[in-house]
């Protein structure tokens, strides 16, 4: 150390003067903490809009509940900072990081340019380095981490991860379930759904050591354990459970689901042998467990009438919201027989190809009092003849006959594969001087109508309004395609500099159309109006 006497000669003593100065200074005083005497839930709270996806509470993946506009790694950077302020906030900030764990591959900002160049392992000899995979080593701490501190471990719910990071670190994995008792939900690799052996030390501590799991999926391969299920009961909280291409008896199935109390959302995908049975019970048999979000695809045996007989009872009447039902047994002439004997009914997607149009005054109209959103996407056979009408047009025509005459009268959204639709579903113009023959049909609520000609292109959108005693046709918006792209957040803001908004518009063939703008050129860039005004001014002298 120097003596004070050293310091104080020249310029060193001119900054122990400052630096003294400005320690005793009053605005250096220990200010009053006013976050003391808020409630640590009201604490809690406040930080959490630091890093908002840590408080998703959604049981989807990590590539499927990313979130736009942001990058979660300095979002919880930033949160992780806010530990070192004092105890409380060391509880709360705690309390929400370790509540949803995400282990993103890289930084969605201009952070991860730098980031990525430091990550190289250079040599000597290997100027390039190779990268270090920084997911993986993120997996080993955050394992040694709850490991070792197991008031943190009871409160992690919520472990996600990207798909390679799943697939190659089976073993790490499994060291970091083992200790989580309270796991409502992790991203598994996909050898846990067809029983791969690679996997079953994964599984095994899944089923021993993680009781309150909330989503499980099984697929062809794994129809022995799913079929010990019933059994065993491993998991009494679930709430999803997705099936896909199972080879099972509809009794094993029944008597399966009957075994989670808990669960409210079901998907069958793939399941030929799955019929009308599943929904029939007697004495010797368990009951098809009530279900709020069912979706069935490719199961061709499962017809209207099972649905009526399952939705007889009380207790699957009242809670079933929301049905999905892709190429099944149930023909799209038949779907007032569900509406009817579903009166909670929210919404509901049907998705068929038909060979023959029927006539709609042979079958009641379409009916549902509480349906908000209808996917009614009915297909023809591309080899029908193109100067004939689709058969698909006579189930659009019998939709739009059985919406005009109210019998929806909460229905918001209306996705259809027809573009002669919002056509429908306007009355004919009337002549101003014709004699009146009582009203028309016609919307009674504002409609949301969303069209495509073909599932590969994308949704047009047309609002239809109901008749005004200023307009007493109604009216409709232009046909126009959805565009969500940004020029300026297509990169998200963090990116810095904003680019030019773009106009897209789609020519129907995968490509899109020129829009001009009001001037009637071409949009360009600052640099390119400069050469071309420097143009003009040459080209005005030269032609004098």
């Amino acid at each position: 150390m120097r003596s004070k006497s050293r310091l104080r000669s020249g310029d060193e003593a001119q900054i122990y003067k400052h630096n003294t100065s400005m320690a005793r200074s009053p605005n250096n005083q220990t200010r009053r903490d006013f976050t003391s005497g808020l409630p640590l839930k009201l604490l809690t709270e406040i930080l959490s809009q630091i890093c908002p996806h840590a408080l998703d509470d959604n049981y989807l993946s990590l590539e499927e509940s990313m979130r736009d506009g942001g990058c979660m790694l300095c979002d919880m950077r930033d949160l992780a900072q806010c530990a070192v302020v004092s105890r409380r906030f060391l509880v709360a900030t705690q309390t929400i990081l370790y509540h949803n764990i995400r282990i993103d591959p890289v930084h969605y900002c201009e952070r991860e340019v730098n980031l990525a160049e430091k990550r190289k392992r250079k040599s000597f000899f290997e100027r390039n380095g190779e990268p270090v995979d920084a997911p993986k080593q993120r997996v080993e701490q955050f394992s040694r981490t709850v490991r070792d501190n197991q008031s943190l471990a009871i409160q992690v719910e919520f472990l996600k991860m990207p798909y390679m990071t799943r697939e190659t670190c089976i073993a790490d994995l499994a060291r970091t379930v083992s200790v989580l008792p309270n796991l409502k939900y992790v991203d598994l690799p996909d050898g846990i759904y067809t029983d791969d052996r690679s996997c079953s030390t994964l599984k095994q501590e899944l089923v021993a050591r993680c009781p309150d799991l909330r989503k499980m999926k099984y697929v062809h391969g794994a129809e022995r354990s799913f079929a010990l299920l019933s059994q065993s009961r491993p998991w009494q909280n679930l709430e999803i459970l997705e099936l896909c291409r199972l080879q099972l008896e509809p009794n094993t199935l029944v008597s399966v689901l009957s075994s989670f109390p808990a669960l409210h959302e079901l998907r069958l995908e793939d399941a030929p042998m799955i019929d009308d049975s599943i929904f029939h019970h007697s004495s010797a048999t368990p009951a098809f467990p009530p279900i709020t979000r069912f979706i069935l695809q490719n199961t061709p045996r499962v017809t209207a009438a099972g649905f009526e007989a399952y939705l007889a009872r009380p207790e699957t009447r009242e809670v079933l919201n929301h049905l999905t039902i892709l190429d099944t047994g149930v023909l799209p002439s038949e779907l007032y027989r569900i509406l009817a004997a579903s009166p909670y009914l929210k919404s509901l997607r049907i998705n068929n190809t038909i060979q023959r149009a029927f006539s709609p005054s042979t079958v009641p109209p379409l009916a549902s009092r509480s349906l908000e959103t209808l996917h009614f996407e009915i297909e023809s056979p591309t080899t029908s003849p193109q100067d004939l009408q689709p058969p698909s047009e006579s189930h659009y025509q019998y939709l739009s006959s059985s919406i005009l005459e109210g019998n929806f009268p909460s229905l918001i959204s209306l996705y259809a594969l027809s573009t002669s639709l919002p056509t429908l579903l306007l009355p004919p113009p009337v002549a101003p001087f014709a004699s009146s023959k009582g009203p028309s049909p016609h919307l009674r609520q504002p409609l949301m109508l969303y069209t495509k000609s073909i599932p590969e292109h994308d949704w047009c959108l047309t609002v239809i309004s109901p008749p005004t005693p200023a307009n007493r046709r109604g009216s409709a918006t232009a046909t126009r395609p959805i565009s969500f792209y940004n020029g300026s957040t297509q990169l998200g803001p963090q990116w810095g500099d904003k680019a030019r908004d773009s106009v897209i518009v789609g020519n129907g063939f995968g490509g899109y159309l020129a829009v001009p703008n009001e001037d009637g050129l071409r949009p360009s860039s600052p640099r390119g109006h400069k050469h071309k005004h420097s143009w003009s001014k040459s080209s005005k002298g030269w032609m004098g």
